[in-house]
């Protein structure tokens, strides 16, 4: 499924909140005449889009045998469109489970970079108006790769021990500049580095470049992209240094770390499962 968090208090259902699980549990629930509960492979904050979000939910069999999976995407889209939208369903297998048979999960994070904000990207993007530089960009980025502790950029789950260790894989961090203002867009902006040739982009900037950060890893714990994200621009801007990432990571200081970036600039991209 993918949605447009702007308009959601997150993704988890809270009373009184308009999340994306409520709605989305309320629209299957006219569609099988029942209650619905939903597990999600990563429950996204406030504001935080999904291009990738995966969910399952149970059933009764006698329920199930009648369910006609198109059917179900059919009317959930109409209820819920464009907002949210289901982009496709179908029966999982034994033993499925959304969350726990997850084996990493893709975000991407977007940054205009440009004297001025761009008014259509505001709902996508955090604007950074200091010039950035992708060399120090990503060689901070590079810091990321392998298992640390990650509590430097967490918030701590209530409950739990601040000498606990917050330790993830992160198979891939990377930063790339995917347009650039008065780029020709059939042919990116001629090759230069760091900038992903785009037949038609749609996204491009009125000025500046429209940068993304994009991670993946085992898992995430709450806050930890956007607290990379803020302390990543942070170097890219000269404030910091590529190397302070690493030193950042060793501290496991929640302080040493920059503030979070904004939610809107955040998508869960993809989910990935065994086979």
């Amino acid at each position: 499924m993918a949605y447009d968090g702007s308009g959601f208090h997150g993704f988890a259902a809270q009373d009184g909140q308009r999340t994306v699980a409520g709605c989305l549990a309320e629209a299957l629930g006219r569609v099988i005449r029942g209650p619905v509960t939903l597990t999600c492979a990563g429950r996204t904050d406030t504001g935080v889009h999904a291009l990738g979000q995966v969910v399952h939910f149970e059933v009764p069999a006698a329920v199930s045998a009648g369910l006609d999976p198109a059917a179900l995407v059919k009317s959930c889209n109409r209820q819920l469109g464009p907002a949210i939208v289901v982009r496709g369903a179908g029966p999982a297998p034994e033993g499925f489970d959304a969350r726990h048979s997850a084996t990493t999960r893709r975000y991407r994070y977007l940054v205009v970079n440009a004297p001025v904000p761009d008014p259509l990207l505001a709902g996508l993007a955090w604007h950074v108006s200091d010039p950035l530089d992708m060399r120090s960009l990503a060689a901070a980025a590079d810091a990321l790769v392998g298992e640390h502790d990650f509590r430097a950029f967490c918030r701590r789950v209530p409950g739990t021990s601040a000498d606990e260790p917050i330790t993830r894989r992160v198979l891939d961090a990377r930063w790339s500049r995917l347009a650039r203002a008065g780029a020709d867009d059939r042919a990116g902006d001629g090759g230069a580095e760091g900038t992903v040739p785009t037949p038609a982009t749609v996204l491009a900037p009125v000025t500046g470049d429209l940068m993304a950060f994009e991670i993946e890893a085992n898992a995430f714990c709450h806050q930890m992209v956007r607290s990379l994200v803020g302390t990543l621009v942070d170097v890219g801007r000269g404030r910091r240094r590529p190397s302070d990432m690493l030193w950042i990571l060793r501290s496991a200081d929640r302080q040493q770390a920059s503030q979070p970036a904004p939610p809107q600039g955040l998508t869960l991209m993809a989910v990935r499962y065994p086979g």
